[in-house]
Parts: C-alpha cells; sequence; structure tokens
C-alpha cells in the first residue's frame, strides 16, 4: 500500500506559492521532459492569472519516491478564507511560505492560526533568498515570534525549515549554500509529515469539504477519506449533524487525483483525497458513510460574513441590452450555485422579490463574484458594500481588521493621517531602510475605499493587507467620498463640445461618443453636492462664417475604474449597473424630483 501525505501549501499574496509548486511538478517528474508546461499551472481560473493571486483551493498529487503526496494550494487572500478554513481538514501538516524580505504578513497569520486550531503541524520555507535585499535569519526569528503569538504548542515550536528559491526551482536546508532541485524541500516533508494514522478496513468514513460541479458528472465533492475504504457503486448513507436524518445515495463515479488530472477508479482507500461526483443531495461538511455505521463527523465551522452587499434586477433604461441572463430568476439561480460551492458566501432575501442580499469576507471576496458573472453574460445592478452589525450584550457591534500597511518612510506620516480618520489606532511602527512598517486596529467600514486612496497618496507605492480582528461597539460616522457626483439630465450620446464647455466642473468618467441616460453619473465634481448637466449638447450650426478658426475641444482623458474601485466609490443612493460589456455608476433613483425629495427627507 502507498503511504500518502497529503499537505497544504500556505503563503501570503505574492510570495511564490504557484510558482513553487510549479517547481516541484519539474522535480518530481509529474509532467513529460518534452510536454508544455504553462507557467502558474495551478492558478486555472482566468482571475486568478490575471490578478496574479490563488482565490479556488486547489488539489493535486505528485508521486515520489514511492510515496504519493497529495498538494492542496490555498488562497493567500483573506477575503478567500472560506477555502481555507475547509481545505486545511484534508491536511496533515502545512508547508509555510514566506517571502526572504517582507516576512510573515496578515494573511500568513490567519492561515496559520487557523492550521494550529487544528494541531497541524507546521513546515517552513523562506523563499525568494536570491533577492539582493533578503534578510532570511530575520524572518526565521520574525516567524518563530510569529508562532509563539498564535499559542503555538513546543512541539509544532520545534518546526524545521529550508531556504530557496521557488523560481528556480532550488533549496537548501542551511543558509550560504547553494544547491541545483528541491531534493532538500522533498526530504523535509517526507521526513519529518506523518501521515494520517487512517484504518483502510474500517467502516468509511468521507467528508466533502469542496463542492463543485460539472454539466456531465453533476454534483462534485471533494475531501478525505478518513476512515475504511470508498468504493465505485457503493450504496451508502449522506448524514450531518444538522441534517435531519440520513439519505442513501449512491457513488456513481470516483476519481483521485494523479498531477493536475482527475483519473477516474474503482476504490480509494484512508487517508487519501477521494473525488465522488454524481451525488446531487452532497454539500460541504457532509459525511459519507455505511448504513450499519452511521457516524458524521463534525461538521465544518466557518467564520461569519463581515460584508454585504445588495444585488438586484438592472432596471436602466439600458438594460437587456448588453446582457443574456437578466432576469431575477436567472440571478438568483447563479447567486444559489455560487453558495453551493463557496460556504462562506450567503444569500438572504430583502423585501424586493428582484433584489437578494449577497454575504461575504470582503470586497475581494463579492467583487471576483460580480466579475465572473458578468464574464458568463449576466447583467444585474449592485449596491453599495455594507459591514455587518451584529449585537453583542445587547450592543451593537462592528467587524474590526488588523491592517498592516508597507510604505517608504516619507510617505508614512500621510497614511498614518488618513487612517487616523478613518479611526484607526495605530498599534506598531517599524521603521526599516526602504520601507516603514505599520500595523493598525481599524473598523472593517474604515477600509473600504482605502487601498485605492493609498494608492494615490503614496504614488502607488503602499501595499496594504488586512484580517478579521474581532467585534467592537460602533465607533461612529467614518468620513468618505469627499466630493459629489456629476450626473447626466438626459438621454444621448455624449458630445465634446458639451465636455469642453463642462471641463471646469469636475473629473469625467466618460467620452465622446458614449451613450448616457437620465440619472447616470458621468464623473465626479470638485465641491461636495452633486450637480446635473446635460453632456449631450452639441454646438448649434449656422449659415455665418466665423471671424476666426472654430475653436478645438482639447479634453482630459477620462477617469476610468476597475471594478473594485467602482465598488469603494459608490454611495448608499446610488447604483453600479454590470453588464458583460460596460460598468456604469447610477443614481438608485433616476427622477432628478424624487431624488431632490430623497434629499429632503434625509435632512428633516
Amino acid at each position: 500500500m502507498t503511504e500518502t501525505i497529503n499537505i497544504a501549501i500556505v503563503a501570503h499574496v505574492d510570495h511564490g506559492k504557484t510558482t513553487l509548486v510549479d517547481a516541484m511538478f519539474r522535480f518530481a517528474g509529474t509532467f513529460r521532459s518534452n510536454q508544455v508546461m504553462q507557467e502558474r499551472v495551478m492558478d486555472s481560473d482566468a482571475q486568478e492569472r490575471e490578478r496574479g493571486i490563488t482565490i479556488l483551493a486547489k488539489n493535486t498529487a505528485i508521486d515520489y519516491q514511492g510515496r504519493r503526496i497529495n498538494i492542496i494550494d490555498t488562497p493567500g487572500h483573506a477575503d478567500f478564507g472560506g477555502q481555507v478554513e475547509r481545505t486545511l481538514g484534508m491536511a496533515d501538516a502545512v508547508l509555510l511560505l514566506v517571502d526572504s524580505f517582507e516576512g510573515p504578513m496578515p494573511q500568513t497569520r490567519f492561515v496559520l492560526s487557523k492550521a494550529f486550531e487544528r494541531g497541524l503541524k507546521a513546515l517552513v520555507m523562506v523563499n525568494k533568498i536570491d533577492r539582493p535585499d533578503e534578510r532570511a535569519a530575520e524572518v526565521l526569528d520574525e516567524v518563530f515570534d510569529l508562532f509563539v503569538e498564535l499559542g503555538a504548542t513546543d512541539e509544532q515550536l520545534e518546526f524545521p525549515v529550508c531556504y530557496g528559491s521557488g523560481r528556480d526551482g532550488w533549496a537548501v536546508a542551511e543558509l550560504g549554500k547553494r544547491a541545483e532541485d528541491l531534493r532538500p524541500l522533498f526530504a523535509m516533508i517526507t521526513n519529518e509529515v506523518k501521515p494520517l494514522e487512517a484504518d483502510p478496513e474500517g467502516p468509511l468514513q468521507f467528508q466533502a469539504v469542496t463542492i463543485d460541479h460539472d454539466d456531465f458528472v453533476g454534483r462534485i465533492g471533494v475531501g478525505r477519506v478518513v476512515r475504511g475504504t470508498i468504493q465505485l457503486g457503493a450504496r451508502l448513507m449522506l448524514c450531518n449533524p444538522n441534517r435531519p436524518k440520513p439519505v442513501q445515495v449512491t457513488v456513481k463515479n470516483l476519481y483521485r487525483y494523479e498531477g493536475l488530472a482527475k483519473v477516474a477508479v474503482d476504490r480509494i482507500i484512508a487517508g487519501d483525497v477521494a473525488v465522488v461526483a454524481g451525488i446531487e443531495e452532497l454539500a460541504i461538511g457532509d459525511t459519507l458513510c455505511p448504513a450499519d455505521a452511521i457516524e458524521p463527523l463534525p461538521p465544518i465551522h466557518l467564520d461569519e460574513p463581515t460584508i454585504s452587499m445588495v444585488f438586484q434586477v438592472n432596471d436602466s433604461p439600458f438594460a437587456g441590452k448588453e446582457g443574456d441572463f437578466v432576469t431575477s430568476r436567472q440571478v438568483a439561480a447563479r447567486l444559489e450555485k455560487e453558495a453551493l460551492r463557496d460556504a462562506a458566501l450567503q444569500i438572504a432575501p430583502t423585501e424586493r422579490t428582484d433584489s437578494f442580499e449577497v454575504k461575504g469576507r470582503g470586497v475581494m471576496h463579492l467583487s471576483v463574484l460580480i466579475e465572473n458573472m458578468r464574464r458568463e453574460g449576466y447583467e444585474f445592478a449592485v449596491g453599495k458594500p455594507r459591514v455587518i452589525v451584529k449585537e453583542i450584550d445587547g450592543v451593537k457591534c462592528e467587524p474590526m481588521e488588523r491592517a498592516t500597511v508597507d510604505v517608504p518612510g516619507v510617505n508614512a506620516g500621510r497614511v498614518i493621517e488618513f487612517l487616523g480618520r478613518r479611526r484607526g489606532e495605530l498599534l506598531e511602527m517599524d521603521s526599516g531602510e526602504a520601507m516603514t512598517h505599520l500595523e493598525f486596529r481599524i473598523p472593517a467600514r474604515g477600509l473600504i475605499g482605502a487601498r485605492t486612496a493609498l494608492l494615490s497618496l503614496t504614488q502607488g507605492e503602499a501595499i496594504l493587507g488586512h484580517l478579521f480582528d474581532g467585534w467592537e461597539p460602533d465607533g461612529g460616522t467614518i468620513p468618505r467620498r469627499n466630493g459629489g457626483v456629476l450626473v447626466s439630465d438626459r438621454s444621448g450620446g455624449v458630445m465634446a463640445y458639451a465636455l469642453d464647455g463642462l471641463s471646469d466642473r469636475g473629473k469625467f468618467f466618460i467620452k465622446p461618443g458614449d451613450e448616457v441616460y437620465g440619472g447616470m453619473i458621468v464623473g465626479e465634481t470638485n465641491k461636495p453636492g452633486d450637480l446635473e448637466m446635460n453632456v449631450c449638447r452639441a454646438k448649434k450650426l449656422t449659415n455665418m462664417r466665423a471671424s476666426g478658426k472654430d475653436d478645438n475641444a482639447l479634453l482630459t482623458p477620462p477617469k476610468l475604474m476597475s471594478l473594485e474601485e467602482f465598488l469603494e466609490y459608490i454611495e448608499d443612493d446610488e447604483l453600479l449597473e454590470v453588464t458583460p460589456k460596460s460598468l456604469r455608476l447610477r443614481k438608485r433613483s433616476l427622477d432628478p424630483n424624487q431624488r431632490r425629495k430623497d434629499a429632503k427627507a434625509l435632512r428633516v
């Protein structure tokens, strides 16, 4: 029987985790020598490749010296922590990857704390030691301090460590040496990780930790065989402590991972990762077991969401022109499908039948869903992201975040002042030669829109990370957008002549030739308060010859914003119209008279 080791690789964003997995594939001979292999093969999702981050937890398997090593690739961003919490349940140990210059970051702390809660052993690799600014010895001390701070046991504090470069595919056991391959890393994994002491002859226990869907085989569940052996065609009981009674199901398709591919098999024994397909009733946390030994494993606990956003049917004058799926039924079905796959996402009804409240871990968590839906042809509108408030001992409390900012020293004062206005409390300041490390405790709503503002304040050099840090009583108002918006007062095509005459009123989001409608936001003002204007006004034509040359319109390029920037920008009375081709800001009420009444009611 082949010995199976399950190891989860965890790291902060951009610390080289996915690149290291590429090198591990090459060293272990997972791919043929003449096989074309793209970079970052584990980042299979289009958004993962574009953003350069891991969003979905994924599994792969490597055969090395008679051992089978299941590798679980976990997301590095806290907004996708729901993926991390579930997948760690399949691991025997975690491989912590740390940048040799940046050291442990907030997301490193988050994933590591979850691993320690499960009692997992941690192995450490200090990556990128070929950097000219590496400080590997100091970083190792910081990792040890982090382990102590997170309450690691004495055994966990005796962690093995290696150093290397995932990009170049080599690792060493001691600093100051150079190797040719990853042999020391694989030796550390195989020598230090003890596989699960599972009984392959006992009654089956398999728990699904990840759910997906395939149009051909139906629902897919990925999880670990904790005990016994799962057989193709077996009739089993589907149970969960939260289910009223077990349900009888049949294993119609069974797969295991070989490299990146899923290979059909007849049986999978305890300790290995199994892929079960065709059981439509299967949900995250459900256990498969035989009818004569119904023993459900504990349900999977996830941290609560902290951000909510309302998704609704697009009711603008341009509705239905650019999207394929536009009805409330289609939008609701897509959201429910996503909630099945992502346990950290929650869908709740609202007072209106055409809108739905979606709760998630952060703005990026929800923006990835929005971007996926628009790429699939959905058209809808979303409101301003809001923090979720909950009552604790009769007091309304809001989520707090532990935020870190790495910034050049000359800009540290601006960052402290900006986050201070947003009720951020400075906890730590560490000035280095090149960068200053700042650590704050700040309300989650104070971070909405902060990333873009910090990049502007620091000429694009600020690195912001954050991590959920408990609940506290509501601290009062936090300043948001300073200026108002420019609103189109009619429908039509945008004219360069009109924009030229209105250029002193603010910055525009539109350009000549764009189509607009009444109530659509076309720019931002230089002063507080909204301003309605006619951006469709054309130059009057006469038969009189001008004494000089006609005026040439010299227009400033429009302000272009990404999806996340739009979500950070909108206010309570505004919506973001999302279609496969466009992102448009608009007022919630398109009628100017109704907007004035609403504004007057708020003042009263």
